[in-house]
């Protein structure tokens, strides 16, 4: 069951690939490739939504984790202090002022705003804003930051979304913008969401623009685990054996393969546990997790080890048995070709 590996270095193939993306040692960029790396600035108001605020930088920030090369940089400011206070209370340090930023090389800039944030649109704000949009940036907000891209001119023609308190006055004061009742919207370059909840689904959202289904899969992983089909306090988070999109012999597979890791079950028996045939298994495979069966059982040892590495202190011999490895030289082989480095070296400690 182990299945023996001949080549030096393989990757994930299965729906598992996204959530061990962070976990793959990154190979040094070659000698004619020039990573993209883009510039995004977050323009703090007085009082943001700091949840708005750290929901869009955590997707952001976990694309750069999952990635195999840095795909954004951040930076904030504010339109005055160094200090600026969020919703909560508490202060965050920028790393500059607005009148000082150069708008030159900005990919997006994002205005974030609050239930509270002070939209006193000033006439220096406005200029930096429209200096930035003459530079070709993507432009965004959070929560009400639309309102001072509306009234900067910078969102005549184009639909966008604000919190529902401050609609009235947008549509009132700048007719041309098309208000949308939306969580978020991405018309063109202009990028909006309404509130806190809708700032990771915008952001998401924009990184599949950016860099396609893969890394915005593996920034799900991590940040969206917990986030129910049913908005209700008791529904349980599911794992990939779980998901009801799935045919109920797949699943019925997927979590026997699951529930049998240490002791691996054979394929055909896999199969005859789920009332199907090996064929109509390999089908399922190949349809919904994009490999097959023998390759998804592996990746699931693979990936149930990686985290018993990260979260205890277990031996190497240890873990590999309780993974379904016959041998912690087997297991280490397999480790590294698909994580690019020995187990010793994953949780920061060494281990024998």
């Amino acid at each position: 069951m182990d299945g023996v590996i001949h080549q030096s270095q393989r990757c994930f193939e299965s729906r598992l690939r996204h959530g061990n993306l962070a976990y793959v040692e990154r190979r040094a960029p070659g000698p004619d490739s020039t990573p993209i790396t883009r510039r995004v600035v977050f323009v703090l108001l007085e009082r943001f939504s700091v949840m708005a605020f750290t929901s869009a930088v955590d997707a952001i920030v976990t694309a750069n984790l999952v990635a195999r090369e840095p795909l954004y940089r951040f930076e904030t400011c504010s339109l005055e202090e160094s200090t600026v206070h969020s919703d909560l209370g508490i202060g965050i340090s920028v790393d500059g002022r607005l009148s000082a930023l150069n708008a030159k090389g900005i990919d997006l800039l994002v205005v974030c705003g609050g239930y509270r944030a002070t939209l006193e649109p000033r006439r220096d704000v406005v200029d930096k804003l429209r200096e930035v949009a003459t530079n070709r940036a993507a432009l965004g907000s959070l929560w009400n930051g639309s309102y001072l891209l509306a009234h900067a001119g910078l969102l005549d023609g184009y639909a966008c979304t604000v919190h529902p308190d401050s609609r009235a006055g947008l549509e009132e004061s700048y007719p041309r913008v098309r208000l949308q009742p939306h969580p978020f919207v991405i018309d063109r370059d202009r990028i909006s969401s309404a509130g806190a909840n809708s700032a990771l689904s915008m952001m998401l959202a924009v990184l599949r623009q950016h860099h396609g289904d893969e890394v915005v899969r593996g920034v799900e992983d991590i940040l969206a685990c917990d986030r129910p089909v049913e908005d209700t306090a008791d529904c349980r988070m599911r794992g990939v054996g779980e998901d009801p999109t799935l045919p109920e012999a797949l699943r019925t597979v997927l979590q026997l393969m699951q529930n049998n890791v240490e002791e691996p079950l054979e394929i055909d028996d896999l199969a005859h546990h789920a009332s199907i045939s090996r064929r109509q298994m390999d089908r399922l495979f190949k349809r919904y997790m994009n490999a097959t069966p023998s390759r998804y059982y592996l990746e699931t040892r693979l990936t149930r080890a990686r985290r018993l590495l990260q979260q205890t202190s277990e031996s190497i011999t240890s873990i590999a048995i309780a993974c379904g490895f016959s041998n912690a030289s087997h297991f280490s082989r397999c480790y590294r070709e698909f994580f690019s480095v020995p187990p010793s070296r994953m949780g920061g400690s060494r281990r024998s």
